[in-house]
């Protein structure tokens, strides 16, 4: 049987408006110290976007959420940021900020497959 490791994962959101708070899901970010597993999965579903927000730039968004992905993955195209050991770049992921794209507070958990489960919350938090 595989042991249960500690994860931790945040929500990614989408604040068009950050004065008025509201957002939209748009990703996961899920962290394993014990895998050195860091991994980012995003979806811009372009019809909610639009329906809740008309004049969004989408191909902003999209670039933005990419960044993410590519600063988790240690791309060294995404800059210093991603040069950083995996712990502190899904710190700096995650760190509070007030632009249009947020993480959500980080949440712990227990899983065996890392993966596996940035896919379950995936599911879940962004359908």
């Amino acid at each position: 049987m595989q042991e249960r490791e500690l994860f931790e994962y945040a929500v990614i959101r989408w604040v068009p408006r950050v004065e008025r708070e509201e957002f939209l899901n748009v990703g996961v970010i899920l962290f394993c110290k014990k895998r050195n597993f860091l991994h980012v999965l995003y979806e811009v579903k372009e019809d909610r976007l639009k329906a809740l927000f008309p004049e969004c730039e989408l191909e902003e968004v999209k670039c933005h959420l990419d960044a993410f992905a590519r600063i988790a993955a240690a791309d060294t195209s995404a800059g210093s940021i991603a040069q950083l050991d995996a712990a502190g770049r899904f710190r700096w992921l995650t760190a509070q900020r007030s632009t249009v794209i947020q993480a959500s507070k980080v949440h712990p958990g227990l899983c065996t497959d890392p993966m596996e489960m940035l896919e379950r919350l995936f599911g879940q938090m962004v359908g």
